[in-house]
């Protein structure tokens, strides 16, 4: 059998000898292209080529391109695991020329490429091009001898190519593959328009021959170029003679763990397969997206991948998998991938552990969802349904964390279908409550365009004091009115303005509006639509539509918030720099006290990696290096390597700020001109706010020197109270811990010993049941290490029987089940703890013998306990 590696390498090898240069797989993560998720085709990397932005350093290219295909129009999600050859993540080979070759010799390579290199039965092979495409059906069948009744003519939606509305488009011309017969059993002759498994699209030459221009119509392009892609998977698959894509050596091995780890052997269960074939394909997206720097997390891309990893633990969950499993088979992925991709053999430390993080992240959560979502289902059934309600469904997604997608497998698995309209009627009302919030306290943004039809201009870079500016608009109460008097407050609106208007994470600027008989103070200013309203209460006199104002914005505030907004930057350069390219912002806020930036990181930030970051930063304010600003296309900008925040949407032309040699991003907020205004930077706090997220809040400036002189007046309180020298304040602060964690390890001996103490009286509490000896039973509060202990005494006392023990650990519920060796099998403890754990909020595991939960609601514990007894009940009488 032809392996898979010796099939890619052959089709690069084909193109290098026919004068392609073979260039490397771009990163599944379009880090300069912010319209995109993921890479999801092979022409992405060339796309500024193909558009005419870039000039190629070659005319010929292949590629082995990373694809990932997980939403919008090009979504195998759902399909994946059901069908034999869709996935998330999949590679495409192609081959492309820039203004060379065209139609004849991309249609020639191609069918040189399957019969004569790869051997296929060109009787099975059948070709489809554009109806109005003449050229390509005369080449195919005077130049490659296709019989003509072999060249099927099909439309636009089949093939035709646009990289969108407008732009470059053209014609195409598809290779089929005919398997012989229909996986469907019983299914008549069809031809390849039948959508039945039988004919596998192999090959797609687009002929990138117009430009469509706004009224739609075609120009043809000066230099006519090629783009091609086959899925890697799909001729592997004819390849290896297989039936599906998971049956061949790049699935396999995968296949393979999933059965070792879940104890089920594949092919067995039809169903088990189906959970097999998603873990398989969810495991290998994960690994090379984590690879390639994206991390779970809450914003489009993390969620995306967060998503395809929930999903792919909820199969291992059908599969009576318990532990974190996924972060084992991705070393599996390496293994089976690093000859064409060595790259992750550097990573596969780095995505076990992401991928390990979330995994335990999701394992309470998932709990919980599947008991609500099971509960749900039964109650449904018993009602004669099999339609699970929109606002259930939602639920389960915004309450439980589950994703609809596996909501819907859920249902599928438990014959109910969910109500997708009200589901998203229920997302959407979430939305609208959102979006009220949000603009709770501000005037509705429709509302403003509507009292002011324009936009206001924004002249506040680089002021130093006051600016001419008329009244345009007054609101009070969310009506307009010519007048605002003293005392009130409302909404006004400029002409134009130097207040800086809310966003990108900067907050709004504060001041003052005034005239010779009316002073407002402006306490914030946000964007509507596209005017700018000023957040006023009126001081003095009153203000009419119409009169010429004093803006004047509180210096001071500004100042301190552009030395944050510009350290903002710096830091994000310094944690990539430190870090790994990986890091991308995920939210932000600047203001004059104070900046927080959150981003994207798998794992806590070490002490060393925290004083590196401030080194980096520190010394890039030292430097004083101006801070450039400019304005130009967002192409341009892009090309020119500005970091760019992925889902904003950008005007046509940007403002890039850069710090030189340092930073660089596309940015609207204010900044100081030279990086020595900032004067210092100290990171006060860093921690995680959801899996993948970290938020770290720094100061800057003169909060950053207080923040030192604090330290200062604690070190000198140290000093004076305890009559220690500064040398010596880390060895007294050490040896004053010692003693604390003495004391504490004495209170919890104290506390066992008490424990034991009651050991007699505890034994003879115990209750027969069916012949079994069972003691349940709540203890003082002890650690789980004590315990433990007490269990395990009261086990060896009990001689043959069942342990049940809780305990209030500061609020919280802590269980322990123990069972003799010669019942563990009858009634195992893990099957015991995980009965009883839910009635105190909580979950766990273990083994036959030995089992341990948590809980949040000790409250519930005596419930929890006396239930012990109700559960080996049910047990020994056949009930479990």
């Amino acid at each position: 059998m032809t392996s898979s590696n010796t099939i890619r390498q052959s089709f690069l090898n084909y193109f290098e000898q026919k004068a392609h240069t073979v260039a490397p797989s771009s990163s599944l993560i379009p880090f300069n292209d912010p319209t995109l998720l993921f890479t999801n085709a092979g022409m992405n990397q060339f796309k500024n080529i193909f558009l005419g932005n870039q000039t190629a350093p070659y005319n010929r290219a292949a590629t082995s391109q990373k694809c990932m295909r997980v939403s919008g129009k090009h979504n195998d999600f759902k399909d994946v695991g059901h069908s034999s050859r869709h996935h998330t993540f999949f590679e495409m080979l192609g081959n492309f020329s820039f203004g060379d070759y065209f139609k004849k010799d991309a249609i020639h390579f191609a069918w040189e490429l399957l019969t004569k290199v790869f051997n296929l039965d060109s009787k099975r092979l059948w070709v489809t091009v554009y109806k109005k495409d003449d050229d390509a059906f005369n080449i195919w069948h005077t130049q490659e001898r296709i019989p003509a009744e072999k060249i099927l003519r099909l439309g636009e939606a089949d093939n035709f190519w646009a990289m969108g509305d407008t732009g470059p488009c053209g014609p195409c011309s598809e290779l089929h593959y005919d398997l012989g017969r229909s996986p469907l059993k019983d299914h008549g002759e069809c031809d390849l328009t039948c959508s039945c498994g039988r004919w596998v699209e192999v090959w797609n030459l687009v002929f990138m021959q117009y430009n469509r221009d706004p009224e739609g119509k075609m120009n043809p392009l000066p230099a006519p170029s090629i783009d091609t892609g086959m899925g890697f998977e799909r001729i592997t698959t004819i390849l290896q003679n297989k039936t599906t894509t998971y049956d061949t050596d790049l699935f396999i091995p995968l296949i393979n763990a999933v059965s070792e780890i879940s104890d089920i052997k594949y092919g067995s269960d039809p169903s088990d397969d189906v959970s097999m074939k998603i873990i398989a394909d969810h495991v290998r997206a994960a690994t090379f997206v984590i690879g390639d720097g994206q991390y779970p997390g809450n914003d489009k891309r993390g969620y995306v991948l967060r998503k395809i990893m929930r999903r792919a633990i909820v199969h291992g969950k059908r599969l009576g998998i318990e532990d974190p499993f996924l972060y084992r088979i991705s070393g599996t992925v390496v293994e089976t991938m690093k000859a064409a991709y060595p790259e992750l053999v550097q990573s596969r430390d780095t995505i076990a552990r992401v991928i390990k993080q979330e995994e335990d992240s999701f394992a309470g959560t998932l709990g919980e969802g599947l008991k609500d979502f099971n509960d749900r289902a039964k109650n449904i059934k018993a009602m004669g349904s099999r339609t699970l309600p929109g606002e259930e469904a939602f639920f389960l997604y915004d309450t439980r964390g589950l994703p609809i997608e596996i909501i819907e497998d859920l249902a599928m698995e438990n014959g109910l279908v969910v109500d997708e309209a009200g589901f998203t009627k229920a997302l959407e009302k979430q939305q609208e409550r959102s979006r009220r919030d949000y603009l709770s306290g501000k005037v509705n943004e429709q509302v403003a365009q509507s009292f002011f039809d324009g936009k206001t201009s924004f002249v506040g870079y680089g002021i130093s004091g006051p600016v001419k500016a008329t009244v345009r608009a007054i609101i009070v109460d969310g009506n307009r009115t010519d007048r605002i008097e003293a005392g009130k407050k409302g909404e006004l609106i400029l002409d134009a303005t130097p207040f800086y208007a809310e966003a990108g994470g900067q907050v709004g600027d504060t001041g003052y509006l005034v005239k010779s008989e009316g002073s407002a103070r402006v306490d914030n200013t946000a964007y509507q639509g596209t005017a700018i309203a000023h957040h006023v209460e009126l001081e003095k006199g009153s203000l009419q539509s119409g009169d010429e104002v004093d803006a004047i914005v509180d210096l001071d505030n500004r100042y301190r918030t552009m030395k944050n907004h510009t350290a903002t930057h710096l830091l994000q350069a310094a944690l990539r720099k430190v870090l790994g390219d990986h890091v991308k912002q995920a939210g932000s806020l600047v203001s004059p006290d104070r900046l927080r930036f959150d981003f994207v990181h798998y794992a806590p930030l070490t002490m060393a990696e925290i004083r590196k970051i401030e080194d980096y930063v520190n010394e890039c304010i030292w430097k004083n290096t101006d801070v450039v600003t400019t304005t130009m296309d967002l192409n341009s900008a892009m090309k020119s390597g500005a970091v760019a925040l992925f889902g904003e949407k950008y005007q046509e032309n940007v403002r890039v700020v850069e710090v030189p040699g340092f930073s660089k991003e596309l940015c609207g907020g204010t900044h100081v001109t030279a990086t020595g205004s900032i004067g210092l930077f100290k990171i006060i706090s860093e921690g995680g706010i959801s899996a993948g997220i970290r938020r770290i809040e720094a100061l800057t400036g003169p909060a950053a020197f207080e923040r030192f002189r604090s330290s200062e007046r604690i070190l000198d309180g140290l000093h004076t109270d305890h009559k220690v020298s500064r040398h010596e304040i880390d060895a007294f602060i050490t040896k004053l811990q010692g003693n604390i964690r003495e004391l504490q390890r004495q209170n919890l001996e104290l506390k066992a010993r008490s424990a034991r103490a009651n050991i007699t009286d505890m034994l003879e509490s115990a209750r027969q049941i069916h012949g079994i000896r069972v003691l349940s039973a709540q203890v003082p509060s002890i650690d789980r290490a004590g315990l433990r202990n007490l269990a395990d005494e009261l086990k060896q006392k009990i001689g043959s029987g069942i342990v049940i023990l809780g305990t209030d650990q500061e609020g919280k519920a802590a269980l322990v089940v123990m069972v003799t060796g010669d019942i563990s099998k009858k009634v195992p403890a893990g099957r015991i703890i995980k009965k009883i754990a839910h009635l105190v909020n909580g979950g766990g595991g273990g083994k036959p013998e030995l089992a341990e939960a948590g809980g949040k609601d000790s409250t519930k514990l005596a419930d929890a306990i006396e239930y012990g007894y109700s559960v080996v009940e049910e047990f020994m009488s056949g009930e479990c």
